[in-house]
């Protein structure tokens, strides 16, 4: 595609300020908050579960797949993260035509019941399909209905609904890793499962009765083109590619920090709340610096936090062979890297001229964005194993990818506006 065809598409694109304007967003009031605390249960329970992989990629190397190689055990945590993504383009056109709700109800049943399975599960087939399909599928769908109805309710204000939705994911993630660990040892690996299960169930249940969007829906026939079609936005597709890029590294440290932790000596009690600390200061990423880039930009926020994680990696993260470096790492890594998170789908909800269409933005930046999830662990377990089970060929190839990511961004800053200080 031609700069001039791109350029035709940006031109023909209504601002977000001006559409969202004449759409009468409410930035607040009760109705909308009621959605913001549906969605931060929707966010608990499934990517507040996934930043728990790390936990598990530790207890089935060591338990029930000690068998296996590291970087075959990491196909589950790998699978399990791409699919609750990869979902993105389903969801985004199920949302756009009919609204979070059947997302959120068919989300809830195939989430728990994959939990369920998980707790009775022995061979590695079996937990590939309940963790990595059947739950990992629910949990798309909770993320994607529960993120994307926020974006109905907000415009100014939209990064910090968002932070606050996502932080469910990291309060979520803090929990995990802080209890799940002491539960495999109280009550065992099969009832640890199912008390998740039920809890998750509980939090769903609010999330049903209160998660909406706030324009009117209609069944649509779904067409091929439509799914790729905002990618010619010029800001959207580099947005998307940052995205690939970034995701190529960030999750790497919450999959493989424990395991680098006892390799360099720490107790396995101390580094199963390394994931602990990084989670709770995640919490703080994924609202502070979104309250800022609503007020500074969006995009400005985006690459600092993005940059500073890269920089946390290559400068601390791999001279890092200490207790006590390693819990520093995880307490600022966390912070930073928890941004990204939170803020990809505002990036996107603000570069979407009509937000009639942002499910299926959405879809289409994470149809792009989705390739480096389900690669990126079993690259990095690739590289553990060929590095005699030392940890520096991945921590570099982690901090590189996000630099990499961070470059992307700037260059959709650039697109969507201007590459000179503005808030943007």
């Amino acid at each position: 595609m031609t700069n001039q065809n791109f350029n035709d598409v940006s031109a023909q694109r209504p601002s977000v300020e001006s559409k969202t304007t004449a759409d009468d967003v409410p930035d607040g009031g009760l109705q909308a908050w009621r959605v913001v605390v549906g969605s931060w249960c929707c966010l608990f329970a499934s990517f507040g579960w996934i930043t728990c992989i790390g936990v598990f990629q530790n207890y089935y190397q060591s338990h029930q797949l000690s068998a296996y190689s590291s970087s075959t055990v990491a196909w589950i945590p790998a699978t399990e993260t791409f699919l609750m993504f990869a979902g993105a383009p389903v969801c985004g056109k199920i949302f756009d035509s009919y609204g979070p709700r059947p997302l959120i109800v068919s989300g809830t049943l195939l989430h728990v019941f994959g939990l369920m399975m998980v707790s009775i599960s022995h061979e590695y087939y079996q937990f590939f399909l309940a963790q990595s399909v059947c739950s990992a599928i629910g949990s798309s769908a909770l993320f994607w209905g529960g993120n994307t109805a926020v974006g109905t309710w907000f415009s100014r204000r939209r990064a910090l609904a968002l932070g606050i939705v996502s932080s469910g994911s990291s309060i979520g993630g803090l929990v995990g890793t802080a209890a799940i660990p002491n539960l495999f040892s109280s009550i065992g690996f099969g009832w640890t499962m199912r008390t998740i299960a039920f809890i998750y169930l509980a939090l769903l249940a609010i999330a049903i009765v209160s998660v909406k969007s706030r324009i009117q829906h209609s069944p649509k026939r779904p067409v091929l083109s439509e799914f790729i079609a905002p990618l010619r936005q010029r800001d959207l597709l580099l947005t998307s590619a940052a995205g690939f890029w970034f995701f190529m590294g960030v999750f790497i440290p919450y999959n493989y920090l424990i395991s680098e932790s006892v390799y360099y000596g720490m107790s396995q009690q101390l580094a199963n709340y390394t994931l602990t600390i990084l989670s709770a200061t995640s919490v703080f990423g994924r609202i502070l610096p979104l309250w800022v880039g609503d007020y500074y930009g969006r995009f400005n926020a985006m690459i600092t936090t993005s940059l500073v994680s890269a920089i946390l990696v290559l400068a601390l993260w791999i001279p890092a062979n200490t207790n006590a470096t390693n819990l520093v790492f995880a307490g600022l890594y966390g912070f930073s890297s928890g941004t990204f998170v939170a803020m990809v789908p505002a990036l996107i909800a603000q570069v979407c001229g009509d937000v009639k269409k942002l499910g299926s933005y959405m879809g289409a930046s994470y149809l792009v964005i989705c390739p480096a999830i389900v690669i990126a662990q079993p690259i990095a377990g690739a590289l553990v194993d060929a590095d005699d089970g030392d940890f520096t060929w991945l921590q570099v190839y982690c901090g590189l990818c996000m630099i990499v990511g961070s470059v992307f961004f700037s260059l959709a800053r650039g697109a969507h506006r201007t590459f000179r200080w503005a808030k943007i």
